[in-house]
């Protein structure tokens, strides 16, 4: 869903031989350094599409709709050592309100 809002802008933090390699190159290339930047990502991520698409499916099969799934895809745990550590009850908890 696009908005007509504007994003802010955050500063990217480099290190300084980078922001010098950054510098350099968009200078030789008659470009922007915001410019290069954008489309070195873009080129980047276009280059590593499919590993990021099956880093998703892996993720994605990893979700089975237990809450026990998303906690040790958000702790970054595999199944069994969440359960190692105690495990997740998986009765719904709602807090009183």
């Amino acid at each position: 869903m696009a908005t007509n809002t504007a994003r802010r802008q955050a500063p990217l933090k480099v290190d300084p031989a980078i922001d010098e390699l950054i510098a350099s190159g968009a200078n030789f290339l008659g470009m922007t350094k915001k410019d290069l930047v954008a489309e070195a990502v873009q080129f980047y991520l276009d280059a590593r599409r499919e590993e990021m698409r099956r880093r998703m499916q892996d993720l994605m099969t990893r979700l089975d709709g237990t809450r026990a799934s998303r906690v040790a895809l958000l702790a970054g745990l595999s199944r069994e050592e969440l359960d190692a550590v105690g495990g997740v009850d998986e009765t719904e908890h709602r807090a009183a309100g």
